[in-house]
């Protein structure tokens, strides 16, 4: 990775005695825009604050530019921060919030104002100027937190879950606006949040957390599409999981594995041994009901327990015969005879060769 702004190196937190963050190292690059990802206490807010000075690590780096931050206090690291609750200023109105930082600096004149205007006009809110957080809504409250914290040019800036007290279409929106705010900025952007869907979507690369620990980093369609392991597969969107074993090694990264009395050749990168139990993942969208089967395919028979219709997707519920239930979703076309199943309907269900996952099963909840 080259021009490295943000490197992490064996950063560790303990709160009593409860450790937080163990051993965490990452390199973030400019202009990257990256998502920590991962539930509630996993140390992804902690994270955030030891890179913006508002805790100290138990032990550990962290450097910008190649220089640390660790002596450094908040104001003098080059690093700004949105937080969840946006943090305004009530009493002041649009301008003064976003020109507190800069009247700080000493900066006042027209150069205080031509820089606000130009952060506001970044965030779409100069007709806002004169109006005081209390008048604002909560999108536009958290645009100017967003110009409150770039009217430095940071070098990174940290985002806590600016998103979590907006309505479905607002988020989505925001979303979208704050990836634009991004790209014109060019500065490396760490987002915080739990939402998988918004991590997708949002990130050049996530950072699954799992315990304080890195648990896979990689571009979106890597951690969605290649888990590595049944954490990582389980957090990210929905899966389905298949138990099977290895019976046999054909070749290099080819295995024969028996699933449902069924023996099935998989590729996998994973150092696997005969007779260890596997988990065969597929997402919902990787099934396929009823149709033409292919050969040498394994397939289950099940019964339709539910339908749900999502504009242009169904999504569909099924019981195995082997008591497993299931989740297909299968983009909707109404001009297929075999396509509207209806409750109760026994079915085969299949995959796409080459579409599965296979990984060591790890017994998870």
């Amino acid at each position: 990775m080259t021009n490295i702004v943000l490197s992490i190196h064996g950063l560790s937190k303990k709160f009593s005695n409860c450790t937080v963050l163990s051993d965490f190292s990452l390199d973030i690059a400019s202009g990257e825009f990256i998502t920590l990802l991962g539930p509630s206490g996993c140390g992804k807010t902690t994270l955030l604050r030891l890179i913006a000075g508002f805790e100290t690590p138990d032990s550990g780096t962290v450097l910008l530019e190649g220089v640390t931050l660790l002596n450094l206090p908040p104001e003098r690291r080059q690093v700004n921060t949105v937080f969840q609750s946006y943090a305004l200023f009530p009493h002041m109105n649009v301008f003064d919030n976003v020109a507190f930082g800069l009247r700080l600096k000493g900066i006042q004149g027209q150069k205080l104002t031509s820089q606000v205007e130009n952060a506001l006009a970044e965030v779409k809110m100069t007709a806002f100027t004169d109006r005081f957080p209390g008048q604002l809504s909560g999108g536009q409250q958290q645009r100017v937190a967003v110009a409150r914290a770039i009217i430095n040019r940071p070098k990174v800036l940290l985002l806590d879950e600016p998103f979590s007290a907006l309505d479905a279409r607002l988020r989505r929106d925001m979303q979208l606006e704050l990836k634009r705010i991004q790209r014109e900025l060019g500065i490396a952007f760490i987002l915080v949040t739990h939402d998988q869907e918004e991590a997708l979507s949002m990130s050049d690369r996530v950072v699954v957390m799992q315990d304080g620990k890195v648990a896979q980093v990689g571009s979106p369609r890597e951690v969605y599409e290649e888990p590595n392991n049944l954490y990582v597969a389980k957090f990210i969107g929905d899966i389905n999981l298949f138990p099977g074993t290895v019976t046999e090694q054909l070749a290099d990264n080819t295995f024969t594995i028996t699933l449902n009395g069924q023996n099935l050749p998989v590729v996998t990168k994973k150092d696997l041994q005969s007779g260890q139990s596997v988990q065969l993942l597929l997402r919902p969208e990787d099934l396929r009901l009823s149709g033409e089967i292919e050969s040498g395919m394994p397939f289950f028979h099940g019964s339709i327990v539910e339908r749900s219709y999502r504009g242009p997707t169904l999504d569909t519920t099924i019981l195995l015969d082997n008591g497993t239930t299931v989740q297909a979703c299968e983009f909707f076309d109404e001009d297929d005879p075999d396509f509207d199943y209806s409750v109760g309907e026994k079915v085969k269900v299949s995959w796409v060769k080459g579409w599965e996952v296979v990984l060591p099963d790890e017994n998870l909840v």
